[in-house]
């Protein structure tokens, strides 16, 4: 994940890519008062100082690793809690919205917590996400060992640090998202797993699911995540507050280990270390592969990322495929109807447990009926005759007054259009909108139609001095496509950007708005979200997972006239694909065995994963015997080109 990001290739959407063209310093707008005035009305709106969420952030709390300073072997910063330090001060800035300071400063609490006396622990504040662990009988389980290995050794230290030494019997991963065990590497290694026999527990699809999720599609993904958790922007009251789920993601190496068995899509009981664990399936809700757990003996309820401390995304806006609220709804409702009366405590993988079973039963309920708000109202809107975007403009946040799935991360705005979207798709069912000219083209004809730029921006200008933020981006968005030359433009958009980023209750929002403007400014881009894949994570990526991937970066424009068929041995694994090119199209047939192939190209899986990770190039290993070409050699080179 690590990379220079080129600007003409930044974002899949289309309207980020003209104000990535000559980009210009520029200074960062202070609040509004129209911003201003927006914040403390949603001050005065909510029950701020109710300390219960902030004391259940702190409780149990037992050690800390010194200023939250995490480095890796060479000395690099993996993580600094110091800098968001500036969360000392309960009052928000007026740069902040006053829900969202609330929430990162909770989110920021650091350091090892007892969450049940003698029997459940969690390592918080280190990463995105937190680790878990139970004490077995004869010795610990560890759930989702946070995003990388660095974060991850560190976390692990200040647990044995404060519980002794600590022998690992069980592994849980919760789900397929990499902030949940790429740091596995950290803590075990694969020889340890087999010498001691460790369980490695997962839900059904999770080893398809966890190394294949974001490989088709994974560079405008993570892309557009470096925007959505904020990686363009200093911690600060101007700049990344929080995610909504956690502080932001770890820098370092994601890490990966295949399951050793699985939970089917019928849940039930598993005994792990002597402790009985009570599974329950939640495929296809906030993961393709998911499940969470009930502990009879802790009387703890473990929802991984079906239930965390805000509402979370039915589309997240790093992309993915559209999630299903109704399922997730009912997902929810089961977990309610198995233990809403037993469970006293409830913890997940992100964000800080709750304690008391009327709180945690309440908590499941209000979280149930989010989503399913969400699903309902977007499909009773839309049957009554709205659009997509008419849908959101006047409804109303359910949550009240209530903390318990307020829109830190997932919003019911951008939550509703994607429930839209999973029905209906892209098109909102008008005509006009079916074949709509490109946003570069439609640019310049809107700019001269409305009297040329400047009147545009002096548009622009207004709608800002009005505090008509959203209108102002509108306008100023179309300039910036039509002129993207033009400075003023960019620093107008970007001014418009920096408020709505300021007015914000989600984290991603704000994160993506200020980075926005960033960009505009011309803020040099070279992002490290993470330190890159370990060699076990590339290596756990099927095979057929690869060959689709690397159709999709097959120039069809350059490549519309070769033909051939190539056919590829993977001695190694007894793996076989058959790629065949016509048409503009590479079509690899996995396991396929061509009759007569133009060229066959013989080389181990490992060797492959070399090229992939930059450790060997392919002109050398043809030289070196490692990669064998049999057949039209000039065919291979030229497709392969």
């Amino acid at each position: 994940m690590s990379q220079t990001i080129r600007p003409a290739r930044l974002l899949a959407a289309a309207s980020l890519f003209a104000m990535l063209l000559q980009p210009t310093a520029q200074a960062q707008d202070a609040a509004s008062e129209h911003t201003i005035a927006a914040n403390r009305a949603v001050a005065a709106s909510l029950t701020l100082d109710d300390p219960r969420d902030q004391d259940d952030s702190r409780r149990g709390k037992i050690g800390e690793i010194p200023d939250g300073l995490i480095t890796d072997d060479k000395g690099n910063v993996v993580w600094d809690a110091r800098a968001y330090r500036f969360l000392d001060d309960p009052k928000a800035p007026d740069s902040v919205n006053p829900s969202l300071w609330r929430q990162a400063r909770m989110n920021r609490e650091h350091g090892l917590f007892e969450v049940v006396k003698g029997g459940v622990y969690q390592v918080r504040g280190y990463d995105i996400s937190g680790m878990t662990l139970v004490k077995g009988k004869a010795g610990w389980i560890i759930i989702d060992p946070l995003t990388t290995e660095e974060a991850a050794r560190a976390s692990f230290a200040l647990a044995e640090k404060h519980l002794g030494k600590i022998k690992i019997t069980a592994i849980i991963f919760t789900h397929s998202h990499g902030d949940h065990f790429g740091g596995v590497g950290g803590i075990v290694t694969r020889e340890q797993v087999v010498k001691d026999k460790i369980r490695i527990i997962a839900p059904h699809g999770f080893s398809e699911e966890a190394t294949s999720e974001n490989v088709l599609a994974g560079n405008a993904m993570s892309r557009r995540a470096n925007y959505m958790f904020g990686m363009l922007l200093a911690p600060g009251p101007m700049g990344q507050v929080d995610s909504g789920l956690g502080p932001r993601i770890s820098k370092g190496t994601l890490g990966f280990l295949q399951s050793t068995e699985s939970v089917g899509p019928e849940g039930g009981t598993l005994k792990i270390d002597g402790i009985d664990f009570e599974f329950l399936d939640a495929e296809g809700t906030e993961a393709p592969a998911e499940f969470l757990f009930y502990i009879p003996k802790y009387k703890a309820l473990h929802t991984s990322e079906v239930m965390t401390k805000t509402l979370h995304n039915v589309l997240t806006l790093r992309g993915a495929q559209v999630r299903d609220a109704l399922h997730w709804s009912k997902v929810i409702d089961a977990a309610l109807v198995r233990w809403g009366d037993v469970a006293e405590v409830q913890l997940a993988s992100h964000n800080w447990p709750m304690w008391g079973q009327g709180r945690v039963k309440d908590y499941l309920v209000r979280q149930r009926d989010a989503y399913r708000y969400v699903h309902d109202r977007t499909l009773n809107l839309a049957n009554n005759g709205a659009t997509l975007h008419e849908m959101t403009a006047n409804v109303a946040d359910p949550t009240g007054s209530e903390f318990a799935a307020r829109g830190y991360y997932g919003t019911i705005n951008h939550n509703m259009k994607a429930v839209y979207q999973r029905y209906f798709g892209w098109w909102d069912g008008n005509p006009a909108n079916f074949n709509p000219i490109p946003p570069q083209e439609s640019a310049v004809k809107y700019v001269a139609l409305m009297g040329g730029g400047d009147k545009v921006l002096a548009a622009g200008q207004e709608a800002i001095a009005a505090g008509d933020y959203r209108w102002a981006a509108e306008l100023l968005n179309k300039l910036v496509f039509a002129e993207p030359a033009r400075q003023d433009a960019k620093a107008a958009l970007a001014s418009a950007y920096d408020q709505l980023g300021y007015q914000a209750e989600s984290g991603a929002w704000r994160n993506y708005y200020l980075g926005a403007a960033s960009t505009l400014r011309g803020q040099d881009i070279a992002i490290s979200f993470t330190g890159g894949q370990s060699r076990a994570f590339i290596s756990a990526i099927p095979t057929a997972a690869f060959f689709d991937t690397m159709a999709t970066r097959f120039d069809a424009a350059k490549g519309a006239k070769i033909t051939g068929t190539f056919q590829f041995i993977l001695p190694d694994t007894k793996e076989s694909v058959e790629v065949m090119v016509a048409n503009g199209v590479e079509f690899p047939r996995y396991g396929g065995k061509a009759a007569a192939p133009t060229a066959t190209i013989t080389l181990d899986r490992a060797t492959l994963d070399d090229v992939i990770t930059g450790a060997a190039q392919f002109p050398a290993l043809m030289r070196d015997g490692k990669v064998k070409v049999e057949g039209d050699m000039a065919a291979f080179i030229g497709w392969f080109a």
